[in-house]
């Protein structure tokens, strides 16, 4: 089908009353979350993981989705009524949207977010449904070779570009990778390091993993909190308008941050993040009031919350289309598809067309939701704000209790929950990068099954694996972003301190 059709079908899909109600359900616990300051997107995702296993495919990952673009917008509301951002997509928003608070222009700069967020959903949606089609075609050509020259340079370039040394990178890389082996091997059926357990022959719980390395290891950061509560900016219904210099300041970054965002959704790396930073930026040159940017600009608002939420809807291609995913969160999602036995990649599209159109279109729809619903409950969102942090601390320790030991029906999900809880919160301190080693746990097993397969096809002949035109273009992309461009920026770093430090005649 082509794109139009199958964004109709998409449509048709996500309108059902189970996809409905996921949708609902997903943006309403993904804002919640991301209102806690603290919590964000990755931790509401892994939490509410296990309690999706008795949803459809597509259910299930419309509900993780919406916790995954409704918790950006929770953060940004901490950003802008406290000055303390909900998750790291959100740190731009702090620049303009706490001074435009203290300016006693909160609820309309809330108003203001909430219709980018949409119109970026709706950009980005449009764009998806015109690329989509070629990427189906792509998956044709795609065989053992290909699918493992994706996952493993992906798996690499995605560890260097998350951020941190090469050393808080490579470290949890390699030990989700190693964690990844125990279990039955997907080829030959052999046991590996289960010790004669029977809940192992399956692995290592990736439910229970994510949720002690991000909700419990979150949950001991918590405790770390003096407990007093934050003073809060009144915020009523009726003063959430924005004015009319507002509305028309906005059009632009709106526009401006959806490309941007679309984008860097599609690109490897923090792209929520990265696309707001890039948004901001953009606005700084472009914006005709790029003066008044970090006094309390509606721009600096307006065009990073566009370009973070397009680059949320853009992101789900990678992970439904090439089985990548680009996040955390992301990274979660693809493991709710491989526990429900759908491989996520290339021909995804052509095998169950439900669930990539049908997620999809559920974002646009996740999105009005987040309008209707956000407007009406702000009062909700200032109260909540006002929890203590030790309270918040047992509710999530008992949430992710009760999700780890369902996810395996055993104890293991327990024990597993707190030995990942622990590890977690020390790799924190320590100044480790998490997001490697969940990569690492998902994509791992895959790796090895391609690995297997191709060189069984190949009967051992390694140099099938740079064989026809994809494979090696991966390859070289992979070095170009991983050695030659850190190279080539640190040259030109050292260029730029030689000529600070020259004498001046």
């Amino acid at each position: 089908m082509d794109a139009l059709e199958g964004l109709a079908y998409g449509f048709g899909v996500a309108v059902t009353p189970e996809n409905l109600l996921a949708a609902f359900i997903g943006v309403l616990i993904g804002t919640t979350i991301g209102v806690i300051p603290g919590l964000g997107p990755v931790a509401g995702a892994a939490l509410i993981l296990p309690f999706t296993y008795t949803l459809s495919p597509a259910a299930a990952v419309i509900m993780i989705a919406g916790i995954y673009y409704g918790g950006m917008y929770g953060g940004s509301t901490t950003s802008v009524l406290l000055n303390v951002p909900g998750e790291t997509a959100s740190v731009v928003t702090t620049i303009d949207g706490y001074q435009l608070t203290k300016k006693g222009r909160a609820g309309p700069t809330l108003f203001i977010m909430a219709v980018g967020s949409l119109i970026a959903a709706t950009v980005s949606i449009t764009l998806v449904a015109a690329f989509s089609p070629s990427l189906a075609d792509l998956g044709l050509d795609f065989g053992p070779a290909e699918f493992f020259a994706v996952m493993v340079c992906g798996l690499i370039m995605l560890s260097r570009i998350s951020g941190g040394t090469l050393m808080s990178s490579m470290f949890p890389l390699a030990v989700g990778l190693a964690l990844g082996t125990v279990g039955q091997e997907q080829v030959t059926s052999v046991y590996r390091f289960t010790f004669g357990s029977l809940d192992l022959a399956s692995g290592l719980p990736v439910v229970a993993v994510a949720i002690g390395l991000y909700g419990i290891a979150e949950v001991f950061s918590l405790m770390e909190d003096s407990g007093r509560t934050p003073k809060v900016a009144r915020v009523r219904v009726r003063d959430m308008v924005p004015s009319r210099e507002e509305w028309r300041r906005s059009w632009a970054p709106w526009g401006r941050g959806s490309v941007i965002g679309f984008l860097f959704g599609l690109l490897p790396g923090p792209s929520a993040a990265m696309s707001s930073f890039a948004s901001y930026r953009a606005e700084q040159k472009l914006s005709k009031y790029r003066k008044q940017l970090g006094t309390g600009a509606i721009e600096g608002v307006a065009g990073p919350e566009a370009a973070n939420n397009a680059a949320a809807t853009s992101g789900m291609v990678p992970v439904l289309s090439l089985g990548l995913p680009f996040s955390a969160t992301l990274a979660l999602i693809l493991s709710a598809l491989m526990i429900q036995g759908i491989q996520p990649g290339p021909l995804l599209v052509d095998q169950h067309p439900d669930i990539f159109w049908g997620v999809i279109a559920s974002m646009y729809i996740g999105n009005i939701m987040l309008l209707v619903l956000n407007i009406p409950l702000i009062g909700v969102w200032v109260s909540m704000l006002r929890i203590p942090a030790h309270v918040l601390a047992v509710a999530i320790l008992l949430v992710a209790t009760v999700g780890a030991f369902s996810a395996t029906n055993s104890m293991l999900g327990a024990y597993t929950l707190a030995v990942a809880g622990i590890a977690g919160y020390f790799l924190r301190k320590l100044k480790f990068n998490l997001t490697p080693l969940i990569l690492g746990l998902i994509l791992g097993p895959l790796i090895e099954k391609h690995l297997r397969e191709g060189l069984f096809l190949a009967q051992g002949d390694l140099a099938y694996f740079v064989s026809g035109p994809i494979a090696p273009v991966i390859y070289a992309a992979m070095l170009v972003v991983v050695v030659l461009v850190p190279i080539h920026r640190a040259r030109r770093r050292r260029a730029t301190d030689r000529a600070a430090s020259a004498p001046t005649s």
